[in-house]
């Protein structure tokens, strides 16, 4: 159960590996039969991994599912529960019915529930999928890891008040697939607004810090970064192709660029351990298209990195070769388990260079999948690159490696390190 209000990027996905899209409104809340038992446990454990459980609910020095994960919020710091099966710090003790509300309606056997936990977007998910959850975590290894007390003040700490934003800012959405669509983009439909709560994240937050529906995953600022605009309209006009957002999906990396940050946490114990067809059907909905077929994919066009001399005279090109060229290559072009390519990439092909900037001024630290995919900590240049000079650089990176031929101003740069710093 994945913390989200203004805090994780991505787009974790909780789903089950059955076709099955029935409402959550359903009133089936008896407790699952104990037959094919252990079939609905397996089930289970791939939704909680799937869905990142346990990237927000276990610590590195932690028990799996012993919670205690911090986050900051425009509130104060919340700290993930421990979700385990323990059934005096867990959720050992949680009837069926109990694990139902604290997952669909934010309401636990202790009192509301914070919105930082998804339940706007979980109210979703079907009766099967709940059953398959609740059959995992009740057998999950007890994590004896006691909680965290919240440093959240006063009044936000009140969770009386929980009840008031429940009845104005949620509505308690249901799943409807769409007529007109096939069952692969419905399931993807299904994955991402629901069980997946990406708009968790990627929607922006009016003032009472709801996801403000009209504008659906046309991008926020989470924690220090931009979880960017995924509509179908955008990722078009950023040349995202089918495989290419597959192939991102399923392992991190692509010839668009790699997740970092809070995405390379989804995308590590999350998206990676997805199965093809729920990989397929994400992409089918997200792209609104139908699934190319292999002799209709089309191979994309190589383009010569040899710098002209117009690129060596932008004033970026010097700080370039000095402080990216030794992991990203002189040409930008990657060098494998160090550093992602540089042409083409999503997030310097952005027209909005709020993640550029970020990545640019506070760094990123190394990201390992495996010990075949792999790359290495990014050092922040905050306190080297003066405005004007990172304003140059991104120049160069935009005119270089991109189609984006603006110039960045140090007023730009200045702008987004100031949103950084107060965020």
């Amino acid at each position: 159960m994945k913390p989200s209000l203004k805090i994780s990027v991505v787009c974790g996905l909780l789903l089950s590996s059955g076709a099955v899209y029935a409402e959550a409104s359903s009133t089936d809340t008896q407790a699952p039969l104990s037959e094919n038992m252990a079939q609905l446990i397996a089930q289970g454990k791939y939704l909680a991994a799937a869905g990142d459980c346990s990237g927000c609910h276990t610590i590195e020095s932690g028990q799996a599912y012993g919670g205690g994960r911090a986050f900051d919020t425009p509130f104060g710091t919340l700290y993930s529960t421990n979700i385990s099966s323990d059934k005096q710090h867990g959720i050992g003790n949680y009837s069926y019915q109990q694990f139902v509300d604290a997952v669909r309606n934010g309401i636990a056997p202790k009192g509301n529930l914070y919105p930082a936990m998804p339940y706007t977007s979980y109210h979703r998910i079907n009766d099967h999928d709940m059953h398959a959850l609740y059959a995992y975590f009740m057998q999950t290894k007890p994590a004896t890891q006691p909680n965290r007390e919240n440093g959240i003040g006063f009044p936000f700490n009140i969770r009386m008040g929980l009840k008031v934003w429940n009845l104005v800012a949620f509505d308690k959405p249901t799943f409807t697939p769409t007529a007109d669509k096939t069952p692969l983009w419905n399931r993807g439909k299904y994955l991402v607004q629901g069980l997946g709560h990406c708009g968790e994240c990627h929607t922006p937050r009016n003032f009472m810090m709801a996801t403000e529906q009209d504008h659906p995953l046309e991008g926020a600022v989470v924690n220090y970064l931009n979880a960017p605009n995924i509509t179908s309209k955008n990722l078009t006009q950023e040349h995202w192709t089918f495989n290419n957002l597959a192939q991102f999906l399923k392992t991190g990396q692509s010839p668009k660029g790699t997740a970092f940050n809070d995405m390379f946490i989804v995308e590590k114990h999350s998206l990676t351990q997805l199965n093809d067809h729920d990989i397929t059907a994400i992409t089918s909905y997200l792209l609104n298209q139908a699934q190319p077929s292999q002799s209709a994919v089309s191979q994309p066009k190589l383009t010569s990195l040899v710098a002209s001399q117009f690129d060596t005279k932008l004033p970026g090109y010097r700080i370039y070769m000095d402080k990216c060229s030794g992991c990203h290559g002189q040409n930008g072009q990657g060098t494998p388990n160090v550093a992602p390519a540089l042409q083409n990439n999503a997030t310097i092909e952005n027209s909005n260079i709020f993640n550029t900037v970020a990545v640019l001024n506070n760094g990123i630290e190394r990201q390992s999948y495996s010990q075949e995919q792999t790359y290495y900590a990014m050092p922040g240049y905050k306190n080297s690159l003066n405005n004007q000079q990172m304003a140059d650089l991104i120049t160069y990176l935009h005119k270089r490696f991109t189609t984006q031929m603006t110039t960045t101003t140090a007023k730009q740069v200045a702008d987004i390190k100031k949103q950084l710093a107060t965020n």
